[in-house]
């Protein structure tokens, strides 16, 4: 995945977390070069930990994203093998990791602030130690040098191409995880790699039996389904679907352990292939992920969560409409935490009405406010439905979340939210943000937030964040 990278000129020295023992030193008493003690953070940060450039692409203060999203940890990216060859881990290929004290400060930085980082290594460009190193034991022993460094809990393996089609270097970076897995207990450990629309192709499937044969088992395999035909959210909802079934059929998982072992790394905004993923995008695979118990949900890149001014530069803002840090934000929400608002949530008044006549309609009536997880059943209009995934204000026959099973009568009524005629809330304001269910009035109607949203005009938003409930 080329994720945008390759507009940047300037090298990313990059900062990493996550690793074994904490260290004794603290921010304050910190050696120069050394990072602070990682903060106590729970794995569900280091699974939701977008990817962070911090040295390239015009980085964010990661602070100023932590402060305005509510998320803790981020993934730095890349180490790769030294331009000029050898087995010794660096930032880029450029900045040796033995010398470091830019990429240090910056950890320690985010430590400060309560959060953490994890380490990526490989991706798209570059050689990759894998390629360098002679054994899995050589190239694990590069990496523990990173791990001991910055005192890491959390680590990131990028295996792409070239890399990922050479069986010798694979054989090097899995065994190399298997190794750093075993010699540092606790160290969050997931395996990235490319996504087709079957989940991944046959270099993926050759890694996921490289990894059975290991006996080697990381926290997740994640898929990057971007820059491969995709075209939105529900295509790679799909494409998940796919890597479900390849972790089942090639490493002997059942379903429950396949989805807690499987991870999400998409792309917001235009892809390197010119494919769109928007915030609706993010919204419908954050829905999959958290209805399905996925075990990790993150994309490419923070450097280009913001909107695009007088430059175009996909390495450094998303080509599509948005705030700074929307995508982030759903980052956060995977992780469980709440983005920071301003906003007031309020619970709309509802009416109650009969569905029309037709089976045997024995399922609560769907409600535009109630939240259902997957396998939820209700009825609306006469039919009955039940819910593939999470969802939350998607109607019944005209969202492809709901399964249609047919005509049903009696027992079940559908719940809406009404118009209110005359009895407008508080108008909508540009600079708030708003929490899923609160109320605004704009434009004579009155709305209510599927999802949290700031600056995303009601009626006219193009990820239809807002319901309408009619005139007021």
């Amino acid at each position: 995945m080329q994720r945008a990278r390759l507009a940047a000129a300037a090298l990313a020295a990059i900062a990493v977390t996550g690793g074994v023992a904490a260290v004794a030193t603290t921010a304050a008493n910190a050696e120069p070069g050394s990072a602070a003690a990682p903060a106590a953070l729970s794995s569900n940060w280091y699974a939701s930990a977008p990817y962070l450039m911090p040295q390239s692409n015009n980085p964010p203060d990661p602070t100023v994203v932590m402060a305005a999203t509510g998320q803790k940890a981020f993934q730095l990216a890349f180490i790769l093998a030294p331009n000029g060859g050898g087995c010794s881990p660096t930032w880029d290929g450029t900045s040796a990791v033995s010398s470091d004290t830019t990429v240090a400060g910056v950890i320690g930085k985010i430590r400060s602030a309560g959060g953490d980082v994890s380490v990526s290594v490989g991706g798209y460009g570059g050689t990759k130690l894998g390629q360098t190193c002679g054994t899995p034991a050589a190239t694990a022993a590069a990496y523990q040098q990173v791990i001991d460094k910055y005192s890491l809990k959390a680590i990131d393996f990028d295996l792409e191409e070239p890399e990922y089609e050479n069986d010798a270097a694979m054989n090097n970076e899995l065994g190399a995880a298997q190794i750093l897995q075993r010699n540092n207990p606790g160290l969050f450990l997931s395996v990235t790699m490319p996504g087709t629309s079957a989940g991944t192709g046959w270099f993926g499937t050759q890694l996921l039996d490289k990894a059975k044969s290991l006996g080697f088992t990381p926290n997740n395999f994640s898929i990057m389904p971007f820059d491969g035909g995709f075209n939105g959210g529900a295509s790679q909802v799909s494409a998940l679907e796919g890597l479900h079934g390849l972790l089942m059929s090639h490493l002997g998982m059942d379903s429950a352990t396949a989805y807690a072992h499987e991870g999400f790394s998409g792309m917001n905004g235009k892809s390197d292939a010119a494919e769109m993923f928007y915030q609706a995008d993010f919204q419908t695979v954050l829905d999959y992920a958290t209805s399905h118990g996925l075990g990790r949900f993150t994309y490419w890149s923070v450097n280009r969560d913001r909107a695009c001014g007088s430059s175009t530069d996909n390495g450094i803002c998303s080509n599509v409409s948005q705030n700074d840090w929307d995508f982030t934000k759903f980052t956060a929400k995977f992780a469980g935490a709440t983005p920071p608002s301003s906003s007031t949530t309020t619970t709309p008044p509802t009416t109650t009405t009969t569905p029309p006549p037709g089976g045997n309609c024995s399922a609560a009536a769907w409600n535009s406010a109630t939240a259902y997880s997957g396998s939820a059943v209700v009825s609306y209009n006469g039919h009955s439905y039940t819910a593939k995934w999470w969802t939350q204000g998607e109607t019944p026959g005209s969202a492809s979340v709901w399964t249609d099973n047919g005509a049903c009568n009696g027992g079940g009524t559908t719940t809406t939210t009404p118009p209110q005629g005359g009895n407008c809330p508080t108008p909508w304001n540009s600079g708030t943000a708003y929490s899923g269910g609160a109320l605004v009035s704009y434009n004579g109607h009155k709305w209510t937030a599927k999802w949290w949203t700031q600056g995303e005009t009601p009626g006219s938003n193009s990820q239809n964040v807002w319901t309408d409930n009619g005139s007021c």
